[in-house]
């Protein structure tokens, strides 16, 4: 059976999160309705991870397996002619049988982004964190060395989803500020836990006002205690860019 891989874009604004629901419109749920569709018959998509409501991604991957006569080149554009103006599928290839999207991913890199400035902005406020006060950039920078590397992220996971393995590997972690404001985190990393890159942006938040150091910083992660971690950063300026196979 053919294994269609596909690559997706999408502002999650709109979504409870990418995994499918019995309610809610998730960016999952609106591609196999579309599948279903274009193949007669339900066909199950695998993602290769979830994102939370509105988070965006620039390139999510997903695959599914589907007994047809369609090319890809037909799947991509009848999807996108069905889909929702906010999901579009950017490619797909036929890949080999035994391809996984979530279990044959290598890392994922995440962008947070925070417009740092005094004034808002109104067009694109949904894809940014507003901050006024000026950040420090230099000692986010300090706290960051410390989540390079294998370490127990226990402290970052999301309250009310205990996972039995907190162990995680950062393979890289950096920020830079742009000439219009916005300072971007780039995190890299082998897995993440449920919201883990957003309650890191909200602890490095409190390093950059000067609520806490980086010393600070580093101590809660060794503590595995998520209630001295600062809060869950908004999910509206989680970006998804690539996956890594």
């Amino acid at each position: 059976m053919p294994n269609f891989k596909i690559t997706i874009e999408y502002d999650g604004s709109a979504y409870h999160g990418w995994q499918r629901q019995t309610m809610d419109r998730t960016i999952q749920g609106e591609i196999e309705t579309a599948l279903m569709t274009m193949a007669g018959n339900r066909v199950a998509l695998t993602g290769s991870g979830r994102t939370d409501a509105g988070v965006h991604a620039y390139n999510q991957v997903a695959n599914f397996q589907c007994e047809t006569q369609l090319t890809p080149g037909v799947f991509q554009k009848g999807l996108n002619s069905l889909l929702p103006e906010d999901i579009v599928i950017t490619s797909c290839e036929v890949v080999p049988e035994e391809f996984h999207a979530q279990y044959d991913a290598k890392s994922k890199t995440y962008h947070y982004r925070i417009l740092n400035r005094p004034i808002p902005v109104a067009i694109s406020r949904q894809y940014a964190w507003h901050i006024r006060k000026e950040l420090d950039l230099d000692a986010m920078r300090s706290a960051l060395r410390f989540i390079v590397g294998t370490h127990d992220f226990k402290a970052f996971e999301g309250s009310g989803s205990p996972r039995a393995d907190t162990i995680r590997c950062i393979i890289n972690a950096d920020l830079f500020k742009t000439d219009d404001g916005y300072v971007v985190l780039k995190i890299e990393g082998d897995g993440f836990l449920r919201f883990m890159v957003r309650n890191i942006v909200g602890t490095l938040v409190d390093v950059g006002l000067g609520k806490i150091t980086p010393d600070d910083f580093k101590q809660i992660l060794v503590s595995k205690d998520r209630n001295l971690a600062g809060i869950t950063a908004p999910a509206h300026g989680l970006f998804l860019m690539t996956v890594r196979y």
